[in-house]
């Protein structure tokens, strides 16, 4: 038997990954312990600064263990991320499907258990869709991950329902361009999944981890609408809201399309998004073009990415603006953000939510707004908003 830790950076479907690899590990044997022989570090490279805290959290982990596994994102960057790490770490530059078993076949199996590992966290997060066949300029996902492909239908809904079996309340369905699933032996797209997936017995909540707005079509709100258990959130990426920024970063959408397909989501649906900011043709205009589409568009969390060029990428020689400038506009919509996060809570005042309890003290409700509750992890409590904090809204 050997011992293993395991850690992921960046992305639910990263954390996705980590799990698949967990659960190969502990399916053979292993037993997963805080101090262990082996680390798998699954890593990110989104950005120059994932790709740094990437290679500190492997570095870090070559000094405590007694092997290293690198897999992920960055360790499939064509660039050698890691190069220069002390022996006894191993990258393992392969598609996330090969993963688990190369990882697994390198450790070594030493016995077998009957069933599945838990998922370590309350939420179960359910890969249906990996890769990109779109190439925004800016994006080297699509190098590090291949082009897209999807799980079978029904092997999705079998994971979906032995999570709900093993007491996970909320699935998230995850993938790195989810519109894009299609499985189309079985005849399933996503709305009909969603359908599916939603209609599972002792399923409370359905949530998708992110959707590109190209994809948000009739069918797939109409979906969401009639779906009861799904939540009334989604991450809608934006990136700019200057068209020709857009335009330069390859996006197929321009303003007017994106606050259009959001319009039928009406205010019931929590909306946030991704933001590049400082990218090579972005000027103030265009920043200012930004703040005001996020506000018009009634977004609330806006995740801000500081421009940072990828290698082999159609901007991986484009850095025009000051790191100052980006810092400066990065604490603009940020401040936004906040203000506009603190407004949505207040709403929530007198109002009741379904909260699923996920650290000590802290939980999401339907729309993914967090609130202070003090109830058991794991739970799903009926709450009443009695108010707002900065950390979220306060249940009675």
């Amino acid at each position: 038997m050997t011992s293993f830790s395991i850690r992921f950076l960046g992305c639910k479907v990263s954390q996705t990954d980590a799990h698949e690899i967990r659960e190969r590990l502990l399916a053979d044997g292993h037993m997963e312990t805080a101090c262990a022989d082996v680390a798998v570090v699954n890593t990110c490279c989104v950005t120059h600064e994932a790709v740094r805290k990437s290679r500190h959290a492997v570095a870090r982990a070559a000094r405590s263990h007694r092997r290293v596994f690198a897999t992920g994102c960055a360790a499939n960057l064509a660039t050698d991320a890691f190069g220069g790490l002390s022996e006894n770490v191993t990258v393992v530059a392969r598609p996330s499907e090969e993963t688990p078993a190369a990882v697994a076949g390198d450790v070594g199996a030493v016995a077998c258990f009957a069933g599945h590992a838990p998922l370590d966290r309350v939420r179960a997060f359910v890969k249906v869709q990996d890769g990109c066949s779109f190439s925004c300029n800016f994006c080297v996902i699509p190098l590090v991950r291949g082009r897209s492909r999807s799980r079978a239908a029904d092997a999705v809904l079998r994971e979906i329902r032995r999570r709900v079996a093993q007491g996970h309340g909320e699935v998230v369905l995850t993938g790195i361009n989810l519109g894009c699933y299609r499985d189309r032996a079985a005849g399933y797209d996503l709305p009909r999944l969603i359908r599916a997936a939603g209609a599972i017995p002792g399923l409370v909540r359905l949530r998708l981890s992110s959707i590109e707005v190209n994809h948000l079509t009739r069918e797939l709100i109409i979906a969401l609408r009639e779906t009861p258990t799904v939540s009334k959130h989604l991450h809608v990426p934006l990136q700019s809201g200057e068209d020709s920024v857009l335009r330069d970063m390859a996006r197929r959408y321009d303003l007017a399309t994106y606050l259009r397909r959001l319009a039928p989501l009406g205010d019931d649906f929590n909306l946030t998004t991704d933001v590049i900011v400082g990218f090579p043709t972005e000027d103030d205009r265009a920043f200012r073009r930004t703040l005001a589409a996020v506000r018009e568009a009634r977004i609330t969390k806006v995740h801000v990415f500081p421009y940072s060029p990828r290698p082999g990428t159609a901007t991986a020689t484009a850095d025009t603006v000051p790191p100052e400038v980006k810092k400066e506009r990065s604490a603009r919509l940020r401040a936004y953000s906040d203000a506009a996060c603190l407004a949505r809570w207040r709403t929530k005042i007198d109002s009741e939510d379904t909260v699923l309890v996920d650290r000590p003290g802290r939980g999401y409700g339907d729309d993914y707004c967090p609130w202070r509750v003090d109830e058991p992890i794991g739970a799903f409590v009926q709450v009443r908003g009695a108010g707002v904090t900065e950390e979220g809204i306060v249940a009675a």
